[in-house]
Order: C-alpha cells, then structure tokens, then sequence
C-alpha cells in the first residue's frame, strides 16, 4: 500500500467521493483558493470549481446552516471547520438542526453531512483554540462521531461520513495531519462504529482513539521493555462506540487503563469506565484508571502546556498501577 500523511488521506477521500458523486460539494473558510488551513483540500477548487469548492465568510452559523438546508434538498456538504474551536459558533445548527431533524420530521427528512476539521490542542495556541470537543458532540442523539488516529483510517472514515444519511463529526487530531501511514488506494472505507486493535497484547488494556493512539501505542514500547504485553484499542469510533470490542479487550487482559486528550470531568472515557464496569465488571482484577488533559484550560507556555497534556510516561505510570506494580 502506498504511504500517504494524514492530510493527504483525507485529500483523497474527499477527491474520490466528489468524483464519485456530484452531489458531494466541501464548504467552508480558506478550503477553495487558499486551499484550506491544513492543505486538506489541496487542488479541489481546479478540479470541481467553485459551486463545489465553496470559500465562506468568517460565519461559522451562517455555512452551517446552509450546508444543513442543502443536505435536506438532497446534496451531501462536507464542511470545513478551520478548529473546531470555532465551531462553536455553529453549535446551534449542528444540535438544534443536523441532529433532530430526521426525528422532529418523524422520520421523513434524512441529514447526510458532514462537519469535519482540525479537533484537540496543537503547540502553545492556548486555552481557546487547543480544546477537545469530543465529549460534548458524541453527548448528542442523532450525531455520529469518528476520530480517526492513521492516514489509513481517516480516508475509510472521511469516505464512509460521507455515505451516511445522517449527520457525521469527523474529528482530526491537529497534531496529526503530517503523520503518515499506509492507505489502501480506491474503494477503503472503514465501518462506523468499530474499533481497530492497533497493538494486540496480554496483560493490560489502553483504550485510546485520534492523538493519544500515538500516546498509548508509545507507552506499550516502553511497557514491553519492562515485560508487560499492553494491547491498544483505537476506538475509531466515539458514537456509536464498540463496546464489543472494549470489552472483549477486557475480558482478555482482565485490566484497562483509558487514555484522552480531553478533560477528566463527563470526558470520553467516563462513558467507556461505564461500559467495562457494566458489562466486565466480573473479570476485572484491578479498577480501571484514566490518563486525561489536566484539568484546567490549555496553559500557553511550553512546559505547563507539556505538563497538561496525555504522555506516555502517564500511561506507563497508569498501566502499572492497575498491575499493582507500584
């Protein structure tokens, strides 16, 4: 398979999908002329030309709403948040509109978009524009919502958003889109709703999904060196979320620790807390522990900013907590 960045994945899907339906159009601040703020959209406004390729205003509310009225006429928009910082803006169509419309129409008026963009923090853009929105749109009935950590299964999910009927978040970790991984080319898509074990292991469970994958995956290196086999399990996926896998995971290692970007408080990973004490509660030998951002608003400087964010060193610290090794 061909090697490919994050944000070139992400090119490619939205390429391929808008070849394959005319009906698929992008929209949304810089994603024409300038591009996109990331380069996501790179060479789309050659391609398919500006009713497709649509620059907005600075008027997150504004593009939201219309991309939501075209997707009750028939078109599928994908649109482009430059942060999902801003976005909360728009927060009132994706809600109010997007997510009720098929069930205040009593069924009758479908929703397929898209919102996708940069999600979570970077390096030193503090409080405002460095926050993980996660916990707040998978809290919503009627929204779907994926965060993809690889090049590989941002294409599938990007393309798979971009099919469904309903209202689809498509979260990029903003540290992520110069990583680069292998992506099958032509027709990849990857379910909705079903986690990847990224590293199989034996003895503890790190249950992560977008920017922390890395995290996790790097703390099961370090882990190993001390002779503990720690499986990572990509969630992919936040709603639905696959709660199979969890706790299949579980159930084999018989210890979790949960690793996200976001706050600890009604975070990601309370749900997922809430999934293994449910329904694995009998094959846990130790409490299930989270490694989340600090829990004050991003600071700016550098070392405070490290200091908040998810590391490796924290999740090796976690992992062997719940094996009782300190």
């Amino acid at each position: 398979m061909p090697t490919l960045t994050y944000r070139d994945a992400l090119n490619q899907a939205l390429r391929e999908e808008m070849q394959r339906d005319p009906s698929v159009f992008l929209m949304g601040e810089e994603v024409g002329v300038y591009q996109g703020a990331y380069k996501v959209s790179r060479g789309l406004l050659e391609e398919f030309g500006p009713k497709r390729v649509v620059d907005t205003p600075i008027a997150e509310l504004g593009f939201a709403g219309i991309g939501v009225g075209a997707a009750m006429g028939g078109l599928r928009p994908v649109i482009e948040f430059m942060t999902w910082n801003f976005a909360v803006l728009a927060l009132d169509q994706i809600v109010n509109a997007a997510a009720k419309m098929l069930y205040m129409s009593g069924g009758q008026i479908s929703i397929p978009i898209v919102f996708r963009g940069p999600n979570g923090a970077a390096l030193q853009l503090s409080s405002q524009h460095s926050q993980a929105w996660e916990s707040w749109l998978a809290h919503i009935p009627g929204l779907k919502v994926v965060a993809p950590a690889t090049p590989g299964d941002a294409k599938g999910l990007l393309k798979a958003a971009i099919r469904d009927n309903n209202p689809v978040i498509v979260l990029e970790g903003e540290m992520l889109y110069n990583t680069k991984g292998e992506v099958p080319e032509g027709e990849h898509l990857v379910p909705i709703g079903k986690a990847d074990v990224k590293r199989a292991g034996e003895d503890v469970t790190l249950i992560c999904h977008s920017k922390t994958v890395a995290v996790a995956l790097k703390a099961a290196e370090q882990l190993a060196e001390q002779r503990v086999s720690a499986e990572v399990l990509d969630l992919r996926s936040l709603r639905p979320m696959d709660e199979a896998a969890i706790i299949g995971s579980v159930v084999k290692t018989n210890r979790c620790v949960v690793v996200e970007e976001g706050w600890p408080y009604c975070g990601i990973g309370a749900q997922v807390v809430d999934i293994i004490q449910r329904d694995a509660f009998d094959h846990l030998d130790a409490p299930v522990l989270r490694v989340t951002q600090a829990d004050v608003p991003m600071p700016y400087n550098k070392l405070l900013e490290r200091a908040a964010k998810a590391s490796p060193e924290k999740v090796v610290a976690a992992a062997r907590r719940v094996l009782y090794l300190e």
